[in-house]
C-alpha cells in the first residue's frame, strides 16, 4: 500500500482528496504574460484567481529590483539553479545549509521517546512526528547560504546531542550529517536538487537519512515529499511541501505514510497532514493528523482506518512558542544554532557561525554581507585552482565517500557515511583538562584544507 487510505472506500481520511477538488489547487492560479513578461506564475495562498494580478505587486523586492533580476533569470527556466546562480545577499537568511540540517534537532526528545517506546507502531508515531516538527521552520521564505567546500557546523549543549555537518562536495553540493546522543544516531547525505520555473522554485530533497534506535537497533529510513517555493520575484514569497512524507523501519517493515495537502484556493488545505500507521502487511494501525504549522495528534484505528471505539485523538507534538516579529522568522531554536550557546569547546575554524557573510547579515549590514559573500567565492575557485595545480584531490574530514549509490524518487544518490573521526576528535579535546573560555572572536574562518589563501 503505497498511500494512506484516503482514496479507498469509507476510511477516517476518505474524502481527503475528493474535498479538495471543491476548492481547486492553488498551483493552476496563475497570472501568464504578467507585466509583458512570458511565464511568470503568482498565487495567492489566501486568494483565488482574482487575486494574483494585485499578489504581482507585493513581496520583498522594489519594482525595479523585480525587473532587474527576472531579465537575469528568466534565462534559467527549466534548469537546476541549486548552484549556477549568484544570488543578491537581499534574499538570504544568516545561517547555512549546514545549520539548516541541525534544525531537526530541536524537537529531538521525539526520538528518545521512539526509542525507549515498546509498541513498534508507537514508535513510528513519535519518529515521524519528529520528521514533521521541522516544517515549521522549513517555511522560512530566506534562503540559506550554500557551504564552502570543507565547510563545518557543530552543535552541542541540547538534548545531549553531538552534531557535525560537513560539505562534502561543491559540483554537485552536497552536505553529510551525524548526530547522536544515548538514544538514537542520525545519518543523512544531503544533494538538493531544483527546478527554476520563472517565479516559483521546485525543490527535490535528494537524499538519504536514517535514524537507529539504540536500544533495539531498529533502523528507520526518511523519504520527504518535494517543496515549492512560489513568487520568488513577484508577490509575497511562501512555501509548499505537497506529497507524501513514508517512514519505514527496515527492521520490521513497518511504515508510516502521512499525505502534506496542497494549498487549495483561499487557503484550503494549507499546512493539512494526514495518514497513518501500517504493518508489514500493509494494515493500519494508528491515524495520524494535525498541521505541520501547529500539532499532530494520533488514534489506534481498526482495519478500515476509522478510529476505534472508546479511543481518543491524543496530540503527540506541539510547536515550542517563537519569537513575535522576528525579521527572518527564527524560532528560539534556529537563533539557539546561530549563537555559540551550541558551540562546543575549540571549535574548528571551519564552522559555518565564523563566516564573515553570515555574521555581517545577522548584523543587518547588507553591503558588507554581499562583499564577504563575493570575497569567499573568489577564495573558494582560487582554493580550486590551487588543489588542482598541485593534482590534489579533495577529501572531507569526518565523512567518507562510500561506493554506495541509493536511488531515491529524484534520481541517485552518492552516499557519504561518516567515519568516526569527529567522535574521536571531540573526545581528545574533552579530555584535554583545557577548562579556559574560548575566544570565538578570534577565530577566522578557514575551511580550506590546503592554507589560508588569501595569504598566497
Amino acid at each position: 500500500m503505497g498511500s494512506p487510505k484516503k482514496n479507498e472506500s469509507k476510511g477516517f481520511f476518505a474524502a481527503m482528496s475528493s474535498g479538495l477538488s471543491m476548492f481547486g489547487n492553488a498551483m493552476h492560479r496563475s497570472v501568464n504574460g504578467l507585466l509583458g513578461y512570458e511565464g511568470v506564475e503568482v498565487i495567492n495562498p489566501e486568494g483565488g484567481k482574482e487575486d494574483a494580478e494585485e499578489e504581482a505587486q507585493r513581496g520583498r523586492w522594489k519594482q525595479e529590483e523585480r525587473d532587474s533580476y527576472w531579465k537575469m533569470m528568466h534565462k534559467y527556466i527549466g534548469s537546476d539553479v541549486t548552484s549556477m546562480v549568484t544570488l543578491p545577499v537581499l534574499i538570504f537568511e544568516p545561517m547555512t545549509m549546514l545549520q539548516k540540517m541541525a534544525e531537526l534537532m530541536e524537537y529531538s526528545h521525539l526520538l528518545d521517546k521512539a526509542d525507549e517506546c515498546e509498541d513498534p507502531y508507537m514508535r513510528l508515531v513519535y519518529a515521524s512526528s519528529w520528521a514533521i516538527s521541522v516544517y515549521y521552520a522549513y517555511q522560512r521564505t530566506w534562503k540559506p547560504f550554500n557551504p564552502i567546500l570543507g565547510e563545518t557546523y557543530e552543535m552541542a549543549n541540547h538534548g545531549g546531542i553531538t552534531f557535525i555537518s560537513e560539505q562534502v562536495s561543491h559540483h554537485p553540493p552536497m552536505s553529510a550529517g551525524h548526530a547522536e546522543n544515548e538514544h538514537f544516531t542520525y545519518d543523512v547525505t544531503s544533494k538538493l536538487k531544483t527546478k527554476f520555473l520563472g517565479n516559483s522554485l521546485d525543490v527535490y530533497p535528494v537524499g538519504r537519512t536514517r535514524v537507529t534506535l539504540k536500544r533495539d537497533g531498529v533502523v528507520l529510513d526518511l523519504v520527504p515529499p518535494p517543496t515549492k517555493v512560489n513568487n520568488l520575484i513577484f508577490g509575497r514569497t511562501w512555501v509548499d511541501s505537497p506529497g507524501e512524507m513514508i517512514m519505514s523501519n527496515m527492521t520490521t517493515g513497518d511504515k508510516v505514510v502521512l499525505y502534506f495537502q496542497p494549498c487549495g484556493w483561499f487557503g484550503a488545505g494549507r499546512y493539512e497532514v494526514d495518514g497513518y500507521v501500517y504493518n508489514a502487511e500493509e494494515e493500519p494501525k494508528i491515524l495520524m493528523t494535525g498541521k505541520w504549522n501547529e500539532s499532530l495528534s494520533y488514534q489506534p484505528c481498526d482495519m478500515e482506518g476509522e478510529p476505534l471505539t472508546g479511543t481518543d485523538l491524543k496530540e503527540v507534538w506541539h510547536v515550542a512558542d517563537v519569537p513575535e516579529g522576528d525579521k527572518f522568522q527564527y524560532t528560539h531554536f534556529a537563533h539557539k544554532i546561530n549563537s555559540f550557546d551550541t558551540a562546543p569547546r575549540n571549535l574548528l575554524a571551519s564552522d559555518s557561525r565564523l563566516r564573515p557573510d553570515r555574521y555581517a547579515l545577522e548584523k543587518g549590514d547588507l553591503s558588507k554581507a554581499g562583499a564577504e559573500k563575493s570575497s569567499l567565492e573568489e577564495r573558494q575557485r582560487a582554493e580550486k585552482r590551487n588543489r588542482e595545480a598541485k593534482g590534489h584531490k579533495f577529501a572531507p574530514r569526518w565523512f567518507d565517500f562510500t561506493e554506495e549509490v541509493t536511488p531515491t524518487p529524484w534520481g541517485d544518490l552518492e552516499v557519504y557515511q561518516y567515519n568516526g573521526k569527529y567522535t574521536e576528535h571531540r573526545a581528545a579535546v574533552d579530555s584535554s583538562g583545557d577548562i579556559d573560555k574560548d575566544d570565538y572572536t578570534s577565530i577566522e574562518f578557514n575551511p580550506w584544507q590546503y592554507g589560508n589563501l588569501s595569504a598566497e
